[in-house]
């Protein structure tokens, strides 16, 4: 369950984030005069995945960077001057083994995390529920989130949707991008703002060859072909209305699968034949590094973040390819797709729990969400995120995606789709690559029969 490297990863490993000796003038507050809040007293430990606590460097840029060190300085500290932070920061690669740990030893009360670890802590009984402290805070207005994230998501919410256990801050951004340069090169029409897979296909397939104008050889299809979490597939599967399987994560016993219906043998079938188009690397995930990139020969990019060009723009004020690569929605029937939400969580056995309320309050803030947009490009998680620039259309178009949104049980906080599913599929789309593509109704039999036994033989 990786999810979390799709999100602070995508981001933060363009930054090179060098420490700077001193403090900065910097004004942090987007305006906001910060005043004294409350004498609360209080100490909270908060374990933080991949936040940059350190001023840096943004290599791409060039501009400065604050770290939270400085921003809970200019910030929190004014506001609640008697409460004081522990701060843990834990990189990626390992934080669901330290965080894991630190719930079990109850030495964290607040922690920011990837969803699916979330998820499965809060299915272990290992977190809080906050809908007391949410009841109970009129300062606090929990309709300023995205409902599609806020009230749909596996990584906010119960399994049975009864209960919030977490506060979402971050997304992840996965939409359709299309190379506007290729598309009038090719002489086909640009896609429509929700192109479902039908019309992608259809249009990929006349821009897989040499290029009429330059003679290059194009591809008119890319996804990552070895997804961790197969986020192609969902917005498939929702297309399709392949559902997968009923149920809940709260009784994943009692799962009904339905992984061989005809709508998913229509989802494998678009991949069969999707499979022809990307470069052979995709299988890899490779072979789209210059995509949304001045020698892009890529025409449509699926579950696509528009990272780089926005670097571009950030770096040199390169418009031109701000124009060029122009995102829509993903292929759900209302634009939706997978969306990666990480929240930040309240343990079960949080020492004082008011503090830690007010802490996990201020980091999910608009306020917040504003220093985390500007210094690292993180994907907010409000509905009125008006500090988002005119010209980041990326972020604009994932929050809409977003607001549409939803978790399935094909879904990474389901450990059966983890642990098969996306495997089987990632290795049926190799081989499709390759022209040897599995029978797909033997396939999907296949997974049917070890979904039900998988269930089956839980305890």
């Amino acid at each position: 369950m990786k999810k979390l490297l799709l999100l602070l990863m995508s981001s933060l490993l363009t930054l090179s984030l060098a420490a700077c000796s001193g403090g900065s003038d910097t004004d942090v507050t987007g305006g906001v005069e910060i005043k004294k809040v409350s004498d609360m007293k209080g100490n909270v430990r908060v374990a933080l995945a991949g936040w940059q606590l350190d001023n840096g460097i943004n290599a791409q840029t060039g501009n400065p960077t604050i770290g939270l060190n400085e921003y809970l300085e200019q910030t929190f500290n004014k506001m609640y001057p008697n409460i004081k932070l522990e701060l843990y920061q834990i990189p990626w690669e390992n934080v669901k083994a330290k965080q894991s740990a630190m719930l079990l030893s109850g030495d964290v009360d607040v922690l920011y995390t990837g969803g699916a670890f979330a998820s499965q802590w809060y299915q272990d009984g290992l977190l809080r529920d906050l809908d007391d402290l949410i009841k109970e805070d009129t300062s606090f207005d929990p309709n300023i989130y995205l409902a599609g994230i806020m009230n749909n998501s596996y990584s906010t919410k119960s399994p049975d949707g009864s209960k919030q256990f977490g506060i979402p801050v971050a997304l992840g951004r996965r939409m359709t991008i299309y190379d506007k340069k290729l598309f009038e090169d090719w002489g086909v029409e640009p896609l429509s703002a929700k192109a479902d897979p039908a019309e992608i296909l259809e249009k990929a397939k006349k821009m897989t060859g040499k290029n009429p104008k330059t003679g290059e050889d194009n591809y008119g299809l890319y996804w990552s072909g070895n997804s961790l979490n197969g986020s192609t597939f969902v917005a498939l599967t929702l297309a399709f209305g392949a559902k997968g399987a009923e149920g809940t994560l709260k009784d994943v016993k009692n799962i009904k699968w339905h992984l061989n219906t005809p709508e998913m043998v229509k989802v494998m079938e678009w991949l069969k034949e999707a499979a022809k188009l990307p470069p052979a690397g995709f299988v890899n995930a490779q072979g789209a590094e210059n995509f949304g990139l001045e020698r892009n020969n890529i025409a449509i990019a699926l579950d696509s973040t528009g990272g780089s060009t926005m670097s571009e723009y950030l770096s040199n004020q390169n418009k031109e390819l701000l124009d060029r690569f122009e995102p829509v929605m993903n292929m759900g029937p209302k634009g939706e797709g997978w969306v990666a939400v990480d929240p930040f969580v309240m343990a079960k056995n949080a020492k004082d729990v008011k503090a830690s309320w007010e802490v996990l309050k201020f980091l999910t803030s608009p306020m917040t969400q504003r220093y985390m947009y500007d210094n690292f490009s993180l994907t907010p998680t409000l509905k009125n995120a008006d500090f988002v620039s005119s010209e980041d259309k990326y972020v604009k178009k994932a929050l809409e995606i977003a607001e549409v949104g939803h978790s399935e049980l094909m879904d990474e906080a389901n450990p059966f789709y983890m642990s098969d599913i996306v495997p089987a599929v990632n290795g049926f789309i190799s081989k499709a690559a390759t022209g040897n593509a599995p029978d797909i109704q033997t396939f999907l039999d296949d997974l049917q029969q070890r979904a039900e036994k998988w269930s089956a033989n839980l305890k």
